[in-house]
């Protein structure tokens, strides 16, 4: 009787026991384990972090980042980290926390626009994914990547389409260059390429004409006029004597591209570069940045008219006065330069 009294008791401490053992091991898996309020929170995670790195990370989102820790090493989390932005909601046990971190890498959109060089995209970009502006630099700048796809020091510019475009955080330089190289191919289409042929222009130098229409006027319904512009220029053999060309050549001259330059003088326009359209005929080698699509279209669908010359209206700010004759543009011209002068602008 008394033997049986002991067994039964070290049965109900067992029991026990195991109830508390199992208690506290469904509480460390189970129960919520986050300590901020806002509905989610975001982890970016380096691509080589090891465990201990998320550990410094998380835990200020952690209730309690022990328990963490003992249900990550018991999924085989901590032995297997991967780079990548992951979401933790407000109220999740410590299993959902490793599952999300595990296998739920969050995409994020990458966008840019109206960059004027390819360092400035690669800045642009670095703030956006994990490879910093030097690593991305380089992988824009690879000779023998761009020597294989057509590209050029002065065009390499032109593969990247300003857009919006989903990426996991962790990409690497070189899977967002080649994305681009991707979507860029997809974006000349057979209708725009039948576009360009006509025009008879390659899609890069399209890109480079768009680029000194998008910098010419932010107006995208003036665009296809201004467009028409420059490729009755073309056409006629006259030079197009772009301000922007000039602007950039001076740029580019001086190796300073945060320069703000409102106006073009005379002694600017015998600067010798490629780029300055008052000196060489034709387009210049490259485009001059990063032009919207809508600059890109308006090339591809000029308006079509007889106008070859134009200059800024002051009557109506941000628009053009176009002329068909050097006379009715000088005219206009003299209007913009009082005014010009009126505000004082010298450079």
């Amino acid at each position: 009787m008394y033997i049986r009294r002991i067994l039964l008791i070290i049965v109900l401490a067992g029991l026990v026991g195991g109830g508390v053992f199992a208690y506290k091991v469904y509480n460390a898996v189970f129960s919520p384990n986050t300590s901020f309020n806002n509905e989610k929170a975001y982890v970016f995670v380096p691509s080589d972090a090891s465990f201990g790195d998320v550990k410094e990370l998380v835990e200020p989102l952690l209730k309690n980042p022990e328990s963490f820790e003992q249900i990550a090493i018991r999924k085989g989390y901590a032995a297997n980290v991967k780079g990548g932005k992951y979401a933790i909601v407000k109220g999740m046990n410590n299993n959902d926390i490793v599952n999300s971190l595990r296998s739920k890498n969050v995409p994020v959109r990458v966008a840019f626009n109206n960059q004027e060089t390819i360092a400035d995209l690669a800045g642009r970009i670095a703030m956006q994914i994990e490879p910093d502006s030097l690593t991305l630099l380089e992988a824009f700048t690879d000779e023998a990547f761009l020597k294989a796809n057509g590209f050029g020091e002065e065009t390499r510019l032109a593969m990247y389409i300003p857009n919006s475009y989903e990426f996991f955080w962790n990409s690497s330089a070189e899977e967002f260059r080649d994305r681009m190289l991707k979507e860029y191919r997809r974006f000349w289409t057979e209708e725009r390429l039948a576009k360009a042929k006509k025009l008879g222009l390659s899609p890069e130098e399209v890109i480079t004409l768009a680029s000194v229409v998008h910098k010419e006027t932010a107006k995208v319904d003036e665009r296809p006029r201004v467009a028409g512009v420059y490729l009755n220029r073309l056409q006629r053999g006259i030079l197009l004597q772009a301000d922007p060309t000039v602007i950039y050549a001076l740029k580019k001259h001086t190796g300073n591209f945060k320069a703000v330059i409102k106006r073009v003088l005379y002694k600017d326009l015998e600067l010798d570069s490629p780029y300055n359209t008052y000196k060489y005929a034709g387009l210049p080698p490259g485009p001059i940045a990063m032009p919207d699509i809508s600059a890109i279209d308006a090339v591809l669908n000029p308006e079509k008219h007889d106008y070859l010359y134009f200059v800024a209206n002051v009557e109506n700010f941000g628009y053009h006065k176009f002329a068909k004759t050097l006379a009715q543009h000088n005219r206009n011209k003299a209007q913009y330069v009082q005014w010009i002068n009126s505000q004082k602008i010298k450079r």
